[in-house]
Parts: C-alpha cells; structure tokens; sequence
C-alpha cells in the first residue's frame, strides 16, 4: 500500500483549513451532514433520471455513531457513494467539488437541492480528528477505503462494504488544555450540534441512544435500551405552506427556538421567489429582553442557506431600529465563502436587509392602522427603539419610522401619531405644538399649557428624554413646523395684542433689568408675556437647547455643562406684575427678593432644582412674617 501526497497548494489549503479558515471546531458536523445529504440528493435523483434502480426516498437516510471505547465518530449515508477515481479526484485534490459540478450540471432542474459547492467542507473534520477514514461504494463499482492522517497524504485501497453509500470515520483527538475533543463522543453534544445546525436537513439524521428503563416486574430495577431516534425535524417550518401551520406551532417554534418563556406578540412568515429567493420567518417579542439594553444584548437574525445554519446571529440583516426582532432568513441563493462562515457578496446581504427592513416596516403600519391596541402593546416595549431610529445617524431613517412614531396628546392622554394629530388640526393652525416634562400630569400643570388648550390647540406631550431630539430631527411633519410652547417661538398673540406688551416691556425696561441683575444673570431676559392665563409666573427658552434638552444633557455621565437660554416670563395681567412695579418705585431692594423667590417657583414648575433653596425659605418666610 504506497501512500500518495497532496499536491503541494492543496497541502497549503489543508493546513490553512485545519488552523485558520473555520472560526468554530463544532461544524465539522454540519459540514459532513451537509455532504451526506448531497449524495443521498445524487442517487435519488439519479434513480429518477437514470433508471438504474428504483429508489424509495424513505429509505435514504444519515446515520451517526459514536463508539467510546475507540474513541471514534462515525457518519454513514446510503447516498450515491464514490468511486476509486471520484476517491482521488473529490478527496485527493482539495477543493475539487463534486457537489458543485454536479449542480452545475444540472442547475436547470428544480427539484436537487446540493448544499456543498466547495471541496473543502470534508476537512474541517481533521480539527477534530487525527485519523479519517472514508469507506464509499458506488453503484457500479467495488468498496475502496481512504485513509489519511492530515497533511502527510493518504492512501486508497480496496476494501469491503455491502451496501450502496459512504461512511466516514473520525478517529478523536486527545484533550488538550485549550479543547476537550472528548465532548464529541458524547450523545448529548451531538444531538445539539445536530439540531443548531442541521436541524432542516431533508432526510433523517438517526442515531442510537441509550436509554434506562425501569425493569419489568420491578420497582426499582433499570436495564438499559438502545432506541434509534431521529434528531432532526428535516422540515423547516417557514417552507410549509402558511395556510399549514397553526398559530400554536409558530408559538411553539419560537420559544423553543429563542428561548423565550412569552408567545410572540407577531409572527411575520413572508417569501420571495425570482433573481434572489428567500423565505423569512419573523418574530417580535411579547415583552422587552431582560438585556436589551445592555451590552450583552446581540441583534440579528439566524442566517440559513438550504436550510442548512450558516450565521446564528447576522447582525447585518437588522437595522438598529429593528433590533428587537427575532428570526430567521433562509435562502439557497447565497454565495458563501469557503468556509461557509459567512458570504461572498456582500450585496445579496444588502439585499436581504433591505427587503427585510420593508416587510418589517409594512407590517407594523398594518398592525397600527388594523390592531391598534396591539401596535400600542408593541410600541410601549420598543417604541423607544424606534424612536432612536428617527434620531439617530442625523436623522437618516426619520422618513421610513415617522409613521410609526407615537406621542401622547393633551387631549386624551393617550399616543397618538403626528398624521393623526394633523389630521385634527384647526384650519389656522400651522404648528404642532408640543410641551416636554416628567410625567403627563406634570406637563398638564405647566403654566404655558394652560394658555394654548384654552385656544383650542393640542399639545404632544413628551416623557421621554430621546423625544425632543426626535422632534428637532424630524424639524417638520408635513410642512408643519414643531414648537416647543415653552420656547420664545410660541406666538399665539394678535397683532394688537403684541403691540401693548411691546409697549409695556419698554416702558418697564429699568425694572426688569434690575430684576435680572438681581439674578446673577441666570437668565437671558426678564419680561413680561401673554402666553400665561392664570399663572404669574413661568421659566421658558431661547435658542437650539431647550429646558428639558439641559436636563436631559446634564444628567448623561459625561464632564458636559449644557445651559439653555432662560427667558423669566411674567404674566402681565397677575397682580403680581403691579406688586412688582410699586417695588421698583418704593423698595427695590425688596424687588430683588422678589425676583429670586419668582425665579425659583419657576425653576420648580420647570422640575429644576433650586441652587440655594435655604435663601429663597428664608426669604419666603420674612414675606409671610410681616
């Protein structure tokens, strides 16, 4: 028996795949699975196109077995087998494919679904071996073995074998420090790698297990049982017809799948069929992940090629606002590398993204415009996400989510979205007005608020701290401008009615200089407004940093020291606009105390902090005492 060597560049490739090319040791397995249900796909189609023999699917066939004691695994298929020469040729040359020349050969027909185009899937099984063999019988020809220790070479003989296929033989490595080759006898380990990545394999993967069975006539008595199980579904789920499959099996699939102990709030079951075929089965969660918003949270969906797991979490197939969604793509157009690891062209992954991202978005609108309740349900737990959609990358994506963004509004307390909103507005309207606070009901009792609804005029209420971003990223919705009503840009007064309070802050000019000195210069203005009903007194902003946006600035963890412009506003129709004009002409002194208690109160309605809250009690109480 003369030993034969690898060319000199497949040698070059075999050392490069057992080191470098698989990231991951534990898909030798899919890749010898993968092969084994391409030669089974080989003879049965043969038996249809060729007459040669009359083959029932049923019987084809994957058989894995693991023996201890020699610390073997073996994979067995009553496939198509191979030759002496398709030995040398498919096993000999590395990456010399049969499997890709067969589909070539027949990439017409429809119905042969080969998973390996590369010749170089078979090696990867010598990261965890140190010895294979290969025994194969073809239809037409003699049982030979092939041999090889790795990179030395290997050998060819003939041998015996009854039946009709190919089984290959992995003699385990030793345990190392690093690696425990020993967890690849194991049953447990091979089932699970079995069901992550060959779970839609289309024939049987079986394998004997043994069992503990309580011994009959006994009570406490086991004798152990070997049972033939089948490991994997062989069907995928999302190629069943949608009209097959009942809403307890999409449950039943996904919190098996995902690991999630809640149904899916939506099941999103779609296909493509032309240039680029897919079939995409989608899930969003029920309720928010516990780690969604920390690192440890990873998004994408589970990338499959055939039916075969090529990614489990392709990052690339989500855009960020979409993280929350679970699934799977699964596709047998796509061009993967030579390890399988990842693709080729990174434009058929653009493509499904894009498509993706589509069918998502056109789901959720339907779900808004047919489900409300349930968009709602979907929006309080990732209404967050999307919103960060709109704002982040400087508002790229803000056309494709505005839609779906909610808001609540003063009119009912409840979301509401900006169509609808618009919808609703007066016909001399030509702003969205809106109003950030804490809560709904701290906003209600801002004093600016007050003013506007007695117009007539809704009010969006924003909670969050990414909402006034969202809204300064979006700038308009139709045309319609948005205005903070706690900002200098709300003006809701007549041309009449803004001439006299002109009139009245010019001719009141000294005073509330005095008072804004008295101040420290904390703010930029002290004025008298309008924009107050019964209120006398409120704290509002000039320029791009809002109230709400230095609270929210300042609160993140960075050295950063927002300051928004601060007008104080003071209703000139309260008494206090007279009490505070006597004081500048008798006290002015006491002027000053009264702008600091003013400022403060203002501060508080704004949920600000008082910088020196013992002066302004101090102060409050020498007022109450006289």
């Amino acid at each position: 028996m003369s030993k034969k060597q690898f060319k000199a560049e497949s040698k070059r490739l075999l050392d490069l795949m057992i080191n470098s090319i698989y990231t991951n040791k534990e898909i030798f397995l899919r890749e010898l699975i993968s092969n084994a249900s391409d030669a089974l796909d080989k003879r049965y189609y043969g038996s249809m196109t060729q007459k040669k023999e009359n083959i029932d699917k049923s019987n084809l066939k994957i058989k894995i077995s693991i023996d201890k004691d020699n610390k073997t695994l073996t994979i067995e298929d009553n496939g198509c087998g191979m030759s002496k020469e398709e030995l040398e040729n498919n096993l000999g040359t590395i990456a010399k494919s049969g499997s890709l020349a067969f589909k070539q050969a027949q990439e017409k027909q429809e119905d042969v679904d080969i998973i390996g185009q590369f010749g170089v899937g078979f090696y990867s099984c010598f990261m965890v071996s140190n010895e294979v063999s290969v025994i194969s019988k073809s239809l037409d020809n003699d049982a030979y073995i092939w041999n090889s220790k790795g990179v030395d070479g290997y050998t060819i003989e003939p041998t015996q074998k009854d039946e009709i296929g190919t089984k290959i033989i992995l003699k385990i490595k030793e345990d190392t420090e690093d690696e425990k080759y020993s967890r690849y006898l194991e049953t447990y380990t091979i089932k699970n790698l079995v069901k992550k990545y060959s779970d839609y394999i289309h024939y049987p993967i079986i394998m004997d297990v043994e069992h503990e069975k309580l011994k009959e006539g006994t009570k406490n008595e086991y004798e152990k049982i070997t049972e033939t199980e089948t490991l994997n579904s062989m069907v995928p789920l999302w190629k069943k017809k949608k009209s097959e499959i009942t809403q307890e099996e999409y449950d039943s699939f996904y919190t098996s799948k995902f690991s999630d102990f809640s149904k899916p709030q939506k099941v999103i079951h779609t296909q493509a069929e032309g240039t680029f075929s897919y079939n995409a089965l989608l899930f969003i969660p029920s309720h928010l992940p516990y780690d969604f918003y920390t690192k440890q949270y990873e998004k994408g969906l589970q990338l499959y090629s055939n039916g075969v797991l090529i990614m489990e979490k392709c990052e690339e197939l989500l855009p960020d606002y979409f993280s929350f969604v679970k699934g799977l793509v699964d596709s047998p157009d796509l061009s993967l590398n030579i390890s399988r690891e990842m693709l080729q062209h990174d434009r058929q992954l653009k493509t499904l993204a894009k498509n993706i991202e589509k069918k998502i978005n056109s789901e959720l609108t339907k779900m808004l415009n047919n489900e409300r309740d349930e968009y709602i349900k979907l929006f309080n737990n990732f209404g967050t996400q999307l919103k960060y959609g709109a704002y982040d990358n400087y508002g790229i994506d803000k056309d494709k989510l505005k839609d779906l963004l909610m808001f609540y509004s003063s009119n009912d307390k409840k979301l509401t979205t900006l169509k609808e909103y618009v919808e609703r507005m007066k016909d001399d309207q030509k702003e969205i007005y809106y109003a950030c606070g804490e809560t709904l009901d701290k906003i209600d009792m801002l004093p600016q608020v007050e003013k506007v609804k007695e117009k007539g005029y809704e009010i969006l209420y924003l909670t969050e701290n990414i909402d006034e971003f969202v809204i300064h990223s979006l700038a308009n919705y139709n045309d319609k401008k948005f205005t903070n009503i706690c900002t200098n840009e709300l003006d809701l007064d007549s041309e009449e009615e803004k001439e006299k309070l002109k009139k009245e802050n010019e001719e009141n000019k000294e005073m509330l200089d005095t008072m804004k000195t008295a101040l420290n210069n904390e703010v930029q203005l002290v004025r008298f407004t309008h924009r107050l009903k019964n209120h006398p007194v409120c704290l509002t902003s000039e320029g791009a940093i809002s109230l709400e946006m230095e609270k929210v600035i300042n609160a993140m963890p960075t050295d950063q020291n927002i300051k928004a412009q601060k007008v104080l506003e003071i209703n000139e129709d309260h008494p206090i606009a007279n009490k505070l004009k006597e004081l500048y002409i008798e006290d002015k002194e006491k002027l000053k105390d009264y702008s600091k208690i003013l400022y403060s109160q203002a501060r508080l309605i704004e949920g600000m902090s008082v910088e020196n809250p013992t002066e302004i009690s101090n102060l409050i109480c020498d007022i109450m005492a006289k």
